[in-house]
């Protein structure tokens, strides 16, 4: 009896052992389905800049949309500082399980890098670039006492008049002064600069004529142009803007091939698998076309990024990382 006892129990637990084996192996599709179901719970996503500045707003609009997309809420996280540097190293450092995302700007991934060599992050290999969501161009404001009515005539002004014009920006090494530093070097003049601790700063003195001219953003310049306080000449980016559509492009007023415009992107740390940025970047490519979003967007002077695949992001970030590179170098610009 007792040995039968031994047997009997030896065989009900190989049986539960053939089963819990059994089990895990059933398991293991369940497993996998659940990474397959991201997102199942909120995602955190890191604004690297002030909350209510151009780069939040522009990225609380999106992230809506594509909360509504996705099933799950999108939760802004302001990291700013260090022109958006900080949070952005944040992100770097973070899982790449499509949990932390970053919403910035060309400011962090084109410019930084070369303007700021001891960064904590590398912005070409510490990322997995996800989606290019929007654009903003700026405008070419002038003092009312300039003489001048079109990007062909303060050319002109400026070649006859050496020495004689200066720019206002928002400071040393900022998307304004190198706006403004390729735009003289390809019109081939000299101008001073003049840097403020923003462009909202400058307004005043420029409206005096105290400085001459200003790349602002459309939104924060055009009511001055509407007051008759500024006079605007033309937009950055390669075609005419929705909020400005009388203004003519800087390209077709008298120097092609001339185009900046300030990009907003979304990057996850390195390492993300491929599924899951190609899920994230479906879902931000839908949001950016939805009409309510293109609306939003439009009061705030940004456009909608044409939807892209992240590797075309990512050569579009390269090319823009190239050029911006070459300004500075030129230019001889830092941030001291």
């Amino acid at each position: 009896m007792r040995a039968r006892f031994t047997v009997s129990t030896t065989r009900r637990q190989w049986l539960h052992a053939a089963a819990a084996l059994a089990g895990g192996l059933l398991a293991l599709p369940a497993l996998a389905q659940g990474e397959a179901a991201w997102p199942s719970r909120p995602v955190r996503v890191i604004v690297p800049f002030p909350a209510s500045g151009a780069t939040d707003l522009v990225a609380r609009v999106i992230a809506q949309r594509v909360s509504q997309e996705l099933g799950q809420q999108l939760v802004i996280d302001n990291r700013p500082g260090a022109g958006g540097t900080i949070g952005t190293a944040e992100v770097a450092k973070a899982a790449a399980d499509g949990y932390t995302l970053l919403f910035t700007t060309s400011s962090t991934h084109a410019i930084s890098p070369h303007l700021m060599p001891r960064l904590a992050y590398k912005a070409d290999k510490d990322f997995s670039p996800i989606a290019h969501t929007a654009d903003a161009a700026s405008v070419l404001l002038v003092t009312p006492s300039l003489p001048v009515k079109s990007v062909q005539e303060l050319i002109a002004y400026a070649r006859a008049n050496p020495g004689k014009l200066n720019y206002a920006t928002s400071g040393n090494g900022t998307i304004v002064h190198l706006n403004t530093a390729a735009f003289a070097a390809q019109a081939g003049i000299q101008i001073a600069h003049v840097p403020y601790k923003g462009t909202a700063q400058s307004i005043t003195d420029l409206v005096a004529g105290q400085v001459h001219l200003l790349f602002d953003s459309i939104p924060t310049g055009m009511p001055h142009v509407a007051s008759g306080r500024l006079r605007a000449l033309a937009v950055t980016g390669d075609r005419r803007s929705t909020l400005a559509p009388n203004l003519p492009t800087v390209a077709e007023s008298g120097l092609p091939g001339y185009s900046s415009v300030t990009w907003f992107g979304v990057y996850g740390p390195a390492g993300m698998k491929p599924e899951l940025v190609g899920r994230i970047n479906q879902a931000f490519n839908r949001a950016i076309q939805n009409p309510e979003v293109i609306a939003s967007l439009a009061k705030q002077g940004v456009e909608p990024a044409r939807p892209q695949t992240p590797g075309q992001f990512s050569a579009m970030v390269q090319a823009d990382s190239a050029r911006w590179a070459k300004v500075i170098r030129d230019n001889h610009i830092t941030l001291e």
